[in-house]
């Protein structure tokens, strides 16, 4: 299962970096195969141990803020590993090709 994730405190004034850095922490701590970017974090595992990752980083948030969001997107397919890497290079590779 790969997922894409974000999570803000929602009320607590302009800057969400350091919340949301709380919560990316949570992930990479996690020991799954993650990625950062500047819109979502992408977490690759198993659905149970992919969906404790992101209740613990909303978790973090909630311990700080009254109010939490989450946008939660999954690519759920059996038997597929190494997503996280795999679905970029095959769009590289197309590309190279022309």
């Amino acid at each position: 299962m790969l997922i894409a994730f974000s999570v803000s405190p929602l009320g607590g004034g302009e800057s969400v970096g350091d919340a949301v850095a709380e919560a990316v922490r949570v992930v990479r701590e996690s020991g799954l195969r993650n990625e950062t970017n500047a819109m979502f974090t992408l977490v690759e595992g198993e659905w149970d141990e992919v969906m404790a990752v992101v209740k613990r980083a909303v978790d973090v948030l909630a311990e700080q803020s009254p109010r939490v969001s989450l946008v939660l997107k999954a690519d759920i397919r059996a038997g597929v590993t190494d997503a996280l890497t795999a679905k970029v290079a095959h769009i590289e590779a197309r590309l190279a090709d022309g």
